[in-house]
């Protein structure tokens, strides 16, 4: 059986499940082992789940995602080795990466190996301040939307079950996150995988039991497999260290999940009505959710997401030639590492293109390699000391036009600043 990460299997569908995070989650075709679909709660068990205070039912989204992370069964042992091999090569790493970029203080940046649930619990803390921004976005236009339908309701007309629907929202996106973070956790190698929204601290983290799944599934040699994810991670874990870069990442994507607009009437005529007293209508709002997250979206969510293609495109390429510049001295497999992990990043299926689209991050193979060639033709024209100046400031990121034309971003900060 091939790791997730290699994509779908010849024969399997290649457009990935068809509930890939409502109750018929990736593994679990009838639900999440050890939590009940809406038919099967009683008063008792609903008014517990409606009590967790804030826009995020938090309790639900982290034992979804444990129970997503680990396919409802025990977890593999870690190897007692890894940590100790992992430091080293994140040690080495280390060296290199900061004589490189100058951004020392990844020298600093503390090293784990973790098991997948300790990922997912890790990335619900990590991601908790741009989904509780989207999870506020639709939870104050659900309230508006049912207020309005109560007061055109002939007086004692109205269902007294519609209240319900708002007060389920922090559940609804309890599971959302949970599942989607549970998703990202069964496939995680690293902590940089994707260029996630994060809010924390750069650290450096491996998924040990997942990564020896990964060597074995390409048939890669270990030392250079685990040399050159450290280095990656390294290398990401070194931009993050720029105060700016994280918070740009932040707010660009609570920016996105903010813009959303939610319109019951144009969700009830394509998926039907939405009836807070029938079960089956609340479930079905999870079954297909990149549809829904279509219904929502807004003009003012194109700019954002623009904004937020072209800097994590700039990351990745940034990430991908620093790597490059370390691995063709050291690593004789480099090559074929880069196209793995390179599958390895965008192809999930349509549960991982569905996070990509929530956040607003939905990069593909050419958004990875534009952004190789404009990290590429900067070094070709002022060596990497002039593309290391993408971290002095956040003025450095290019434009759309720059991106296709690095000429014309090097052209623009070498301009002499404008008088104040």
């Amino acid at each position: 059986m091939a790791h997730p990460s290699q994509g779908p299997e010849p024969g399997d569908d290649e457009d990935g499940p068809e509930q890939p995070f409502g109750f018929g989650l990736p593994g679990f075709p009838g639900g999440v082992p050890g939590l009940p679909g809406f038919g099967d709660i009683d008063l008792s068990q609903l008014m517990g789940m409606l009590a967790s205070p804030g826009p995020v039912n938090w309790e639900i989204a982290r034992q979804i995602a444990r129970n997503v992370a680990t396919q409802g069964g025990p977890e593999r042992p870690v190897d007692p080795a890894a940590p100790a091999e992992f430091s080293e090569l994140a040690r080495a790493a280390q060296t290199h990466v900061a004589d490189l970029t100058g951004l020392a203080a990844t020298l600093a940046t503390p090293v784990r190996v973790v098991s997948a649930v300790e990922w997912a619990d890790l990335h619900l803390d990590a991601l908790k301040p741009v989904l509780e921004d989207l999870a506020r976005t639709l939870g104050t236009a659900l309230q508006s939307e049912m207020e309005s339908e109560l007061d055109a309701e002939p007086a004692g007309a109205a269902d007294p079950m519609a209240a319900l629907l708002p007060m389920l929202t922090p559940v609804l996106l309890g599971l959302q996150a949970g599942s989607m973070i549970g998703y990202l956790a069964l496939h995680a190698l690293g902590r940089y995988d994707l260029p996630l929204p994060s809010a924390d601290a750069p650290t450096l983290c491996f998924v040990a039991t997942h990564i020896d799944d990964f060597e074995e599934a390409w048939s890669l040699p270990r030392a250079d497999l685990r040399f050159t994810l450290a280095t990656h991670e390294v290398v990401h874990a070194a931009i993050r260290s720029v105060p700016w870069v994280g918070a740009r990442l932040v707010r660009l994507a609570s920016e996105y999940v903010s813009a959303y607009h939610l319109d019951l009437h144009a969700i009830e005529e394509r998926f039907g009505a939405i009836d807070p007293s029938d079960p089956a209508s609340i479930e079905a709002l999870t079954a297909h959710p990149r549809e829904i997250l279509g219904a929502m979206q807004s003009p003012a969510q194109s700019a954002v997401q623009e904004r937020l293609r072209v800097f994590t495109t700039v990351l990745e390429g940034y990430a991908d030639a620093v790597v490059s510049r370390v691995t063709d001295r050291l690593v004789p497999t480099g090559a074929q590492i880069h196209e793995a992990f390179t599958r390895h990043r965008i192809d999930r299926g349509e549960a991982g293109q569905f996070i990509d689209a929530l956040l607003g991050v939905d990069l593909g193979r050419d958004d990875y390699e534009r952004g190789r060639r404009f990290c590429d033709g900067v070094i070709e024209r002022s060596g990497l000391d002039g593309l290391n100046r993408l971290w002095t400031d956040e003025a450095m990121v290019p434009t759309p036009s720059e991106l296709e034309a690095p000429g014309l971003w090097l052209a623009r900060i070498d301009l002499p600043e404008e008088p104040s």
